[in-house]
């Protein structure tokens, strides 16, 4: 196994097993048997003669190699007495008080757990609106949040994973506007990510700027009626000044609920991939596509393998899972939701000598999620002709498509993988690449210097003088501007920034088109980016058929994750060759 300097370093803080004192009790194989042996174990719930100690090795072996990873909840409790392995919930929040207190009390108790929430607030009355039991004047569905982000803050979730909420609320709402607005306030809600819900109808009343109606939920009545488009470039403006809001398309959430009969679909969880129904959990995992790559070709044998025992091992998570509330196991085991996605999906095409921002590239990611996503079902399929189709079946879109059995309601998500791909030392989700080097700031505060493994590889097969040569593209961000890389290698090696905004929304769309659930992806812009740029990607993803869009202009906020080039508040890193030295910028 091999686990870069900067992967050991997350999984102390983050994932091994500590004792009372906080010394690490385990090795990161320990991890990977104790999570393999937890979730291969529940095999014996349907016949005792299943063969756990085979499941066991395959679970560990494309952990232990790399090959599949699970979400950080599954990695962090499996096997132990804390058992809550999903990492993505949506909560229901009422327009009463005692309904949006049981939402906060539930979310405390999720992000205590390891998992992330997400809430639509489109329920609550408006600002200034009556309250008739107390004859007072309501505050609005914002002032609310601000409850739910004190809260978060407070708990940050055992210090090892930031506290998460996705915030989304209705174009129609009364308090759009304050909504859209709110994080000019400073350091306000800084622990949700904000989207607003648009339909077809507002989108095609921007297209032709026609009109919009405000309707308070708590009567259906029309309070007043405004442009769309006035309010479509007050979400522009504020995305290319904060980050925030995204926009998620829920037509297009509820042409893909699998079950429209439990209910309707009006959040997601904190980084937007994965739409839920109310009270609803699913578990994550990725396929390390760097590592389905043989002799300069994607290896399909060993991709389909992968595929099938990953489904094996996120069905079998829903039964070894504590859940932290009767009203999630319930419905979560009605549907039986899982969500398989891909990691180091840049670094594939860098190995397959394809640029990200191709065509070439395009017909890649939809080849292979094309077969990933069938692969998927085929082994949901099978398992549900083996184990009983999710209680939710009949009726479902699959019922209705004529599958005779469907153990899982949906199978595919692409997750942002975060610390996941820094384990597996590759990029993140469907992501371009970042920058080549560039520093990530860690929850507790320090900071890693991440250097990409294959471009590490090719300039040392190049003869090129590597720290003095990695130090300058940190300072950089980029390879186009340095002038000792050859264009061949600077063709391959694009970054987030070095791309042209169209490609990051196309490849979005690519992805989605085979994935059921949602694809996190960021469209990275550099600090010059204009509003016009905002917009066009906006109006491109509702074309395209995206489910949300996310935009985020680098050094648009004061603190953030990810930092290339200029690297204000840190003097020192780790070395790139040794972790104990100390290196100036």
């Amino acid at each position: 196994m091999k686990i870069s300097p900067n992967a050991q370093e997350i999984l102390k803080k983050r994932y091994l097993r500590q004792n009372l004192e906080g010394d690490v009790v385990e090795t990161p194989e320990d991890m990977f048997r104790r999570v393999a042996e937890s979730i291969a174990e529940i095999d014996t719930l349907y016949g005792e003669s299943a063969p756990v100690e085979t499941t066991t090795r395959e679970f560990y072996q494309i952990m232990s190699c790399l090959e599949f990873l699970p979400n950080s909840p599954t990695l962090m409790n499996a096997g132990t007495p804390h058992g809550q392995l999903a990492a993505c919930f949506v909560l229901p929040v009422e327009d009463s008080l005692p309904g949006i207190f049981e939402a906060l009390k539930n979310m405390a108790i999720i992000h205590q757990s390891g998992g992330g929430v997400g809430f639509s607030f489109s329920h609550i009355r408006p600002r200034g609106d009556v309250v008739h039991s107390t004859q007072g004047i309501a505050s609005g569905p914002v002032s609310f949040m601000k409850i739910f982000d004190v809260a978060t803050q407070t708990i940050k979730q055992g210090g090892r994973r930031r506290g998460a909420n996705m915030g989304i609320l209705s174009v129609n709402h009364p308090d759009i506007v304050d909504f859209i607005k709110c994080k000019e306030k400073k350091d306000f809600l800084n622990n949700f990510n904000l989207s607003v819900a648009v339909d077809d109808t507002f989108m095609h009343a921007v297209n032709l700027d026609g009109s919009m109606a405000l309707i308070n939920p708590r009567n259906n009545q029309t309070v007043q009626k405004i442009p769309a488009r006035k309010l479509f470039d007050l979400m522009v403006d504020m995305a290319w000044k904060l980050g925030d809001p995204g926009m998620v398309f829920m037509d297009e959430v509820k042409n893909a609920n699998p079950t429209p009969y439990l209910g309707k679909i009006e959040a997601t969880n904190p980084c937007g991939e994965q739409p839920l129904l109310d009270y609803e959990s699913c578990n994550l995992g990725s396929i390390n596509l760097v590592k389905m790559i043989r002799d300069g070709k994607i290896d399909w044998d060993k991709l389909q393998k992968t595929v099938h025992i990953a489904v094996h091992f996120l069905d079998n998570v829903i039964d070894a899972n504590t859940f932290p509330l009767p009203e999630i196991e319930k419905q979560s085991k009605k549907t039986r939701k899982v969500g398989l996605g891909v990691m180091g999906f840049a670094e594939m095409l860098i190995k397959l000598d394809i640029a990200y921002n191709s065509r070439e590239g395009l017909r890649t990611a939809e080849e292979v999620m094309k077969f990933i996503n069938l692969e998927a079902r085929t082994a949901s399929r099978e398992l549900g002709r083996a184990r009983g189709s999710f209680p939710a079946f009949s009726g479902s879109k699959w019922d209705k498509k004529g599958y005779s059995h469907m153990r899982n309601a949906t199978l595919t998500t692409i997750a942002p993988t975060g610390t996941l791909s820094i384990i597996a030392g590759v990029s993140s989700g469907i992501e371009p690449l970042f920058a080549i080097s560039y520093v990530r700031e860690l929850v507790d505060g320090s900071c890693l210097v991440e250097v990409n493994n294959i471009f590490q590889e090719m300039i040392q097969e190049e003869g090129l003088r590597r720290d003095e040569l990695l130090l300058k593209i940190a300072r950089e961000g980029s390879l186009q501007q340095v002038k000792e890389i050859p264009a061949e290698i600077k063709r391959i090696f694009v970054t987030a920034h070095d791309i042209e905004a169209s490609w990051h929304v196309k490849m979005q769309a690519v992805f989605q088109r085979y994935v059921d659930n949602g694809v996190s992806k960021t469209v990275n812009l550099p600090p010059e980016a204009t509003k016009e740029d905002v917009k066009n990607i906006f109006l491109l993803a509702h074309q395209l058929h995206c489910k949300g869009i996310t935009i985020y202009r680098y050094d648009s906020k004061k603190k953030q994750v990810l930092y290339k080039g200029k690297l204000p508040n840190y003097t020192v890193c780790r070395s790139f060759k040794d972790p104990d030295k100390k290196i100036g910028f």
